[in-house]
């Protein structure tokens, strides 16, 4: 991690599960605990993370970006511009500001970020573990130092991707952070099928996990691309061969689509209803 990150104060305007991953992370990473500051409406989750990782407790929202250098907003969708609305005056061009709010797009936020240096980005569940997807986009894709800033403050989580505009920012959002909804969804018909064979809860679980981890880290190792790896476990007119026909025919590729879509659409929705 870059040392001059490190002496930066960081600041998080929310206490939720995000950003506690987030702070586990910073802390792993580098970032001394004394210099990341957290405000929360419910003192009560507050309390916990200071015990927890000894960081320090802002009383108020403007006490938090005042002393702050990185102010991360990590409040939920439908509450964030109300918090933003009191303290606005408070931000600066010398403040940098990360959003990991779904639904709040760059101009919006500009509206009440005063002139603030700003990225949105958004992590995935995997982020708790380090193997996250966090994708980034920046207000300003001439401020490189910016571009670094938030490359390496993410970097703890897991793999830092940058993405050109908010369409593509969108697409991120849906494939990889709803996206491990969507892989959790299949690995539990995957398990209740092995179950309705007469294996134990445990070992269905098992057999499932290591599965989805085991292709997973061999599509990652290996030089060729996923259909050809594909085809090599696929004899003609053999048993997989048999079930992947079956899954073509019932367009798994089109319903898997489809709630891509679906998931957009609903983001865009969000979008629209926040004021």
């Amino acid at each position: 991690m870059n040392p001059l990150l490190k002496a930066q104060k960081i600041g998080f305007l929310g206490a939720g599960n995000m950003a506690q991953a987030m702070i586990k992370g910073l802390i792993e990473g580098g970032i001394p605990a004394n210099h990341i500051y957290a405000s929360n409406r419910s003192e009560g989750k507050l309390i916990k993370l200071v015990e927890q990782y000894k960081i320090n407790a802002a009383s108020t929202n403007e006490e938090l970006i005042d002393t702050c250098d990185i102010i991360i907003l990590a409040i939920k969708p439908q509450d964030l511009l109300t918090a933003l609305e009191p303290v606005g005056r408070v931000f600066d061009e010398n403040k940098i500001v990360i959003s990991v709010v779904a639904g709040i797009r760059m101009e919006k936020l500009e509206r009440f970020l005063n002139g603030a240096r700003l990225s949105r980005v958004m992590p995935n569940t995997p982020s708790l573990i380090g193997r996250g997807v966090i994708g980034y986009l920046l207000n300003d894709d001439d401020d490189d130092a910016l571009d670094s800033t938030v490359a390496d403050l993410f970097a703890p989580l897991g793999r830092v991707i940058k993405v050109g505009d908010e369409d593509q920012f969108e697409a991120l959002m849906v494939s990889c952070s709803s996206g491990t909804g969507f892989v959790f969804e299949m690995m539990m018909y995957w398990q209740d099928w092995i179950e309705e064979h007469g294996f134990s809860v445990e070992e269905a679980r098992v057999m499932t996990i290591e599965t989805f981890v085991g292709a997973s880290l061999l599509a990652a190792q290996a030089r060729e691309g996923v259909e050809d790896l594909q085809a090599r476990v696929t004899s003609k007119k053999g048993v997989t061969a048999a079930g992947l026909q079956s899954m073509r025919e019932l367009e798994i590729e089109r319903a898997l689509r489809i709630s891509f879509e679906k998931a957009a659409m609903r983001n865009k929705e969000m979008a629209r209803e926040i004021k």
